[in-house]
């Protein structure tokens, strides 16, 4: 497994640490099909959004320097198509609200590398230990699109002002635009996105494009 290997051997710190994978006596790392991870302690919070972009760029920097694995460019699931989306990699889908934010499309020059493209939920916190990132969802994108999904989730889900949005974010305002439309297309291809959606999506929306 191309994540266990890494994660086995990735180099933790103050900021961060993750589950380590546990080797079966054959030396691989599943048996029928199932896998076995460390368990650590810790909840999540998506209200600590600070602290959830500070342990993502520790991880981010600490697995910079891997290669772009070629599943990525094989994946075919819902979430992986709409993150093509948000790079203009695959058609828009016949949306009014995606339509709105591709208006604002403009190109970014950032080096993409491997990221955690689903941090707000994932984070864990512990008292008195680095806070545990889990679920690695990986993407090949520059960081700051990382970051982005974290403001808008927290914007959109969990009570973060979307005033706040630009404030929690050291990068360009098109990260915000393109994690808005990540996840817009990713509930369009998984058929839960209605009018309801829509209008809870529609002030992070507004004021995003305010920002461009």
């Amino acid at each position: 497994m191309w994540k266990a290997e890494i994660l086995a051997k990735l180099r933790h710190s103050a900021e961060f640490r993750t589950p380590r994978p546990v080797q079966v006596r054959s030396g691989g790392w599943t048996v029928d099909g199932w896998e076995a991870w460390q368990w650590l302690p810790g909840q999540t919070d998506e209200r600590r959004v600070a602290d959830v972009l500070r342990a993502g760029a520790a991880f981010h920097a600490a697995i910079a320097s891997l290669e772009r694995p070629q599943f990525i460019d094989l994946a075919d699931d819902p979430w992986a198509r709409a993150d093509r989306v948000a790079w203009e990699e695959e058609p828009l889908p016949d949306d009014d609200t995606v339509r709105r934010l591709a208006v604002a499309f403009r190109p970014i020059s950032d080096a993409s590398q491997l990221i955690h493209g689903d941090l707000l939920g994932n984070v864990m916190f512990a008292p008195g230990q680095p806070p545990t990132i889990i679920d690695w969802a990986p993407y090949w994108r520059p960081t700051g699109y990382a970051n982005a999904i974290v403001v808008a989730d927290a914007a959109c889900w969990h009570g973060l002002p979307p005033e706040r949005m630009r404030e929690m974010l050291a990068v360009d305002s098109q990260y915000l635009i393109r994690a808005l439309v990540f996840r817009i297309a990713t509930f369009q291809l998984l058929g839960v996105w209605d009018a309801r959606m829509a209008e809870r999506h529609r002030p992070v929306v507004d004021v995003a494009l305010r920002e461009v």
